[in-house]
């Protein structure tokens, strides 16, 4: 399985509602549409975009699904955060039939999974807002392979 993590846009600093009910700004939305246009130009587009319940994620996993002519994401609870890598993957395990899976999700919970999927643990990966990362992961032995990593400024350059 090739697994793309999106990590949510840009998103207003406070919301009286708490943080769970933060919600993109502009930048956000572009950075989400900047994402699926360069995917679409790299015959890259997931097979399917699973997201964490957060207001801010269902937005960038919806501006990018639109953006990518593709059907919504499917909102998932273990990508909430806090997301625990183990679980992740274990969780991604239900999505097996599907040969390219998209996430959208928080920091440091992705920066947390792809050092657990490289074997690099040690605070050496920062997940940008807005940024792409692929990775192919081989289970059941945890072994993978970076594919790519785009940070929010490259993407549209691409």
């Amino acid at each position: 399985m090739e697994l793309i993590l999106l990590r949510h846009g840009k998103a207003e600093d406070a919301n009286p509602g708490g943080d769970a009910e933060r919600v993109l700004v502009e930048k956000g939305h572009k950075q989400a549409r900047k994402a699926a246009r360069l995917l679409l130009k790299l015959d890259r587009r997931p097979h399917v975009v699973l997201t964490s319940p957060r207001v801010r994620t269902r937005e960038t996993a919806d501006t990018f699904c639109e953006a990518a002519e593709m059907p919504g994401p499917v909102i998932q609870s273990w990508l909430d955060c806090g997301m625990d890598p183990e679980t992740a993957l274990s969780e991604l395990g239900a999505f097996s039939d599907f040969e390219r899976v998209m996430i959208v999700g928080h920091e440091p919970d992705f920066s947390s999974l792809v050092e657990w999927l490289l074997g690099c643990s040690g605070s050496f990966v920062e997940v940008k807002k807005g940024s792409l990362i692929g990775i192919e992961v081989l289970p059941p032995s945890r072994k993978s392979v970076l594919c790519f990593a785009i940070p929010p400024k490259m993407i549209g350059k691409v």
